[in-house]
């Protein structure tokens, strides 16, 4: 299996992207293309006191580095050679995956164009896992469709489905449709259109609406959104989890009696914290592109870039988007309508 990273993308490039996918190498018997400029990624190597390349991991250049505010529509001209770019191509002449902690924008735009949407997608859409007390669910779109139609969101709910199913490996996962109310009648239009389209898919487990409050709660293993809402429920999980951490680590250092209680309950304050950690889960999944394209967040570091390595490895594996071409005709059936057979 080869995937490509993209060595300049993010805030701790080159040295994240290469440790981390280095360390992926190493772990999970992957071969790793390291896109970018060569001279900087040797040097990041030899601060850390690598001379030469591990076995499995290779380089090819790109001169360009695609920077953080440049205009997603400007990338395929003005950053034709930029490590985003040519390792999207690369994706495409034969890679297996491609791992990018650069500009959402410019990869959701290179994904899309370079690599291709599946056909017979409307819209890719950005999926993130996240823990809930019954495991973890799904949420997409988190950010790239602000504005969405009725099918966009009924495609959502059948590639979400086939993510959860596939990557966590939930049994008919539960779809829902995040709304400010359980009720079929809450919502806007596209709430409303939304669920008349799920509520007979026979094929979908639809069990309606899923308030904000109930989906760390596990209400729904599937939560369907525009990116608009999608975006701001991912902050506020995110933010929340911070702030618990910040809690957390104040009380039990604030007396000498707390310090002794943290000492007592070490292992599990640890694997709380492991939970909260958007670290292990790696990076958020394109869905609805030809290969899988895995977004790591900006400020990855080389643990985080690892761990988007490893789910990368797991979509190609499971074949999250051969799952999602092979049943194109069943996601663009009006409801209640059966494909026909061919």
């Amino acid at each position: 299996m080869k995937i490509i990273v993209d060595a300049m993308g993010g805030d701790n490039a080159p040295k994240a992207p290469v440790l981390g996918a280095i360390q992926a190498a190493k772990d999970f018997g992957v071969e790793i293309v390291l896109v970018g400029q060569t001279d900087r990624i040797l040097e990041a190597l030899k601060e850390e006191g690598i001379d030469t390349l591990p076995p499995g991991v290779e380089i090819a250049f790109a001169s360009q580095v695609v920077t953080m505010d440049a205009a997603p529509t400007t990338v395929l001209h003005a950053y034709k050679d930029s490590s985003m770019v040519v390792g999207a191509r690369l994706l495409s002449s034969g890679g297996d995956a491609f791992v990018s902690a650069g500009s959402t924008g410019a990869l959701l735009t290179v994904g899309t164009l370079v690599t291709k949407r599946i056909k017979g997608v409307k819209r890719a859409a950005i999926s993130v896992v996240c823990p809930t007390e019954k495991g973890s669910c799904v949420i997409l779109d988190v950010g790239a469709n602000n504005e969405c139609t009725p099918e966009y969101l009924q495609q959502f709910a059948y590639m979400g489905a086939f993510y959860a199913e596939k990557y966590l490996g939930i049994s008919d996962p539960r779809v829902a449709i995040l709304n400010n109310g359980a009720e079929e009648t809450k919502g806007r239009e596209l709430q409303k259109e939304t669920y008349a389209l799920l509520k007979d898919a026979g094929d979908l487990h639809f069990i309606g609406n899923v308030e904000a409050r109930d989906v760390p709660l596990g209400g729904a293993d599937v939560v369907v959104c525009d990116g608009f809402s999608g975006n701001i429920l991912l902050k506020s999980v995110e933010g929340t989890a911070t702030f618990m951490a910040h809690k957390l680590k104040e009380m039990f250092t604030k007396s000498a009696a707390t310090k002794l209680g943290y000492l007592l309950c070490r292992s599990g304050v640890a694997d709380f914290k492991k939970l909260l950690d958007s670290r292990e889960v790696g990076g958020s999944m394109f869905l609805g592109i030809q290969k899988p394209v895995v977004k790591a967040h900006g400020s990855s570091d080389d643990y985080a870039m690892m761990n988007a390595i490893r789910q990368a490895k797991i979509c190609v594996e499971t074949g999250v988007c051969q799952a999602i071409r092979d049943h194109m005709d069943q996601m663009n059936a009006p409801s209640g309508e059966t494909p026909a057979e061919t």
